[in-house]
């Protein structure tokens, strides 16, 4: 039977985010499954850079339907979790189930990829005080306040968790799983150098750059 991974996500949830994840982990022989607040059809987003724009502008992305509610999630049954960004965690991050599976994956030392945003996810379930993560650059106050260390790095991989910063250009499951099979090897925290935070920067194909 295959191995099962949980994505958490809801409206706004960065397109990119939550459906690459979705699709390379079917093709490396996953079972998937996307939890949100209800289970429904979700209205994901697309965040992009525009000349003279201070900050990320936001368009409509793809609709894809969650295959179950964070209330029904048994995490036990789960043996890796993604939490993509966008706008989702903002406001995922105060349902009491959300927080539920969060600190289920981190009390076990399961693996965990969360990008962008999410670790705005991950301070409210108190999970991140004494780490290291990348998050989304205006995120690093947020990070510091959870007692977490901002890393200004594409990515971090730390014990079993692999947290960019941003969706970065790689090929293949998130780096702390690359290689591996889920639950995945520990290692040591290396740094995956350089920024990708374009959504058009995403390569669906090759390998790390």
């Amino acid at each position: 039977m295959a191995a099962k991974v949980l994505i958490l996500a809801g409206d706004a949830a960065e397109s990119l985010e939550v459906l690459y994840p979705y699709q390379r982990l079917r093709e490396e022989g996953y079972e998937v499954h996307i939890a949100a607040p209800s289970k429904k059809k979700l209205q994901l987003v697309v965040h992009d850079f525009v000349e003279g724009y201070d900050t990320y502008t936001e368009k409509p992305g793809y609709t894809w339907p969650a295959d179950l509610a964070f209330r029904e999630v048994d995490p036990a049954q789960y043996a890796a979790l993604v939490i993509p960004g966008g706008r989702a965690p903002e406001y995922i991050r105060n349902d009491p189930d959300c927080q539920r599976i969060i600190r289920h994956f981190f009390e076990r030392a399961k693996p965990v990829a969360q990008l962008c945003h999410a670790a705005l996810a991950l301070a409210a379930a108190g999970v991140l005080r004494g780490r290291r993560t990348a998050a989304y650059p205006a995120l690093a106050p947020d990070v510091r306040a959870a007692g977490a260390e901002f890393v200004d790095a594409e990515a971090v991989v730390t014990w079993r968790t692999s947290t960019p910063s941003c969706p970065p250009r790689i090929g293949s499951p998130p780096p702390a799983w690359s290689g591996t099979s889920v639950p995945c090897h520990p290692t040591r925290s290396p740094i995956y150098r350089g920024r990708s935070c374009r959504a058009r920067d995403w390569q669906p194909s090759g390998g790390a750059s």
